[in-house]
C-alpha cells in the first residue's frame, strides 16, 4: 500500500533528480549571477541548497533524527556539486522510506515533526531549484503533483511571521488562476513566475502565456 509519505518521498526524488541536471551544468562564470532569490548569487545560492539537502540527508539518515549542522552557513559545495545532490538524494530518499520521516527531525535543539520537515523540503527544493535554473538559463520542469501538494503545504508556513514586506518570504505574487501549478507555487512563495536572469533578457518579461506581466516588487528572501 503506498502511503502519502511514500508519494512525498517520489516526488521529493524527482525534483532533486531535475535539480541534480541543473547544478551539473552551472558554469563558472555563472557563480555571482544574481537569483530571483535575492539574498544569494547562483554559487552562495548553491550553496545554502546543497548545504541544507546534505544536512537534512544526514539527520533523516541518523537513528535519533539529529542532523549534524544547527546552520550551513560557512558551508560551501565541493568541486562535484551534482554528485553531491545525488548522493544527498539517495541518503534522504532512502531513510524517508524506511520510516525516517515517523520521528522529529533535530536541527540544533529545535525539532520539527518529520512529515512536516519533509513536506517543507519537497516545497523548498522545487522552488530554490527554479531559483538556480531560471537564474542560469536553465529548463526547470518538476511534476506538476509536486507543486499541487506544496501548495496545500506551504500555507502552514507562510504566516504573517514569515511573508511579507521586509520579512523571510516576500508577499505573494498575483498569478492567474489558470497558470501552470508550478507557476502558482511560485506565486504564493513570493516569486514573480517571469523573472528573468540579466544574461538571459530583461529581468522581467512579458508572460507570453496569459498575455501579463505579474504585478510584484523584486525582493525575496
Amino acid at each position: 500500500m503506498t502511503t502519502d509519505t511514500d508519494r512525498t518521498a517520489d516526488l521529493l526524488e524527482a525534483v532533486l533528480a531535475d535539480l541534480v541536471l541543473v547544478v551539473g551544468a552551472i558554469t563558472d562564470d555563472q557563480l555571482h549571477d544574481p537569483t530571483p532569490c535575492t539574498d544569494y548569487d547562483v554559487g552562495q545560492l548553491q550553496d545554502h541548497v546543497l548545504g541544507w539537502l546534505s544536512n537534512f540527508a544526514a539527520g533523516f539518515a541518523d537513528p535519533h533524527g539529529q542532523a549534524p549542522l544547527a546552520t550551513v552557513e560557512e558551508f560551501q559545495a565541493s568541486d562535484d556539486p551534482a554528485a553531491e545532490v545525488q548522493a544527498a538524494a539517495e541518503l534522504l530518499v532512502q531513510a524517508v522510506r524506511g520510516g525516517a520521516a515517523a520521528r522529529p527531525l533535530k536541527l540544533g535543539d529545535a525539532a520539527m515533526p518529520g512529515e512536516m520537515a519533509l513536506g517543507m523540503i519537497l516545497w523548498e527544493y522545487q522552488v530554490h531549484g527554479w531559483d538556480l535554473a531560471r537564474a542560469t538559463g536553465q529548463p526547470w520542469h518538476p511534476p506538476a503533483a509536486a507543486a499541487e501538494q506544496s501548495m496545500r503545504f506551504a500555507p502552514t508556513m507562510l504566516t504573517d511571521d514569515y511573508q511579507g514586506e521586509g520579512k523571510t518570504f516576500a508577499p505573494p505574487v498575483a498569478v492567474p488562476e489558470d497558470a501552470p501549478p508550478l507557476d502558482r507555487l511560485l506565486g504564493l512563495s513570493g516569486r514573480r513566475p517571469d523573472w528573468i536572469g540579466e544574461r538571459h533578457g530583461p529581468r522581467y518579461v512579458q508572460d507570453e502565456r496569459h498575455g501579463a506581466t505579474y504585478a510584484q516588487d523584486e525582493r525575496h528572501g
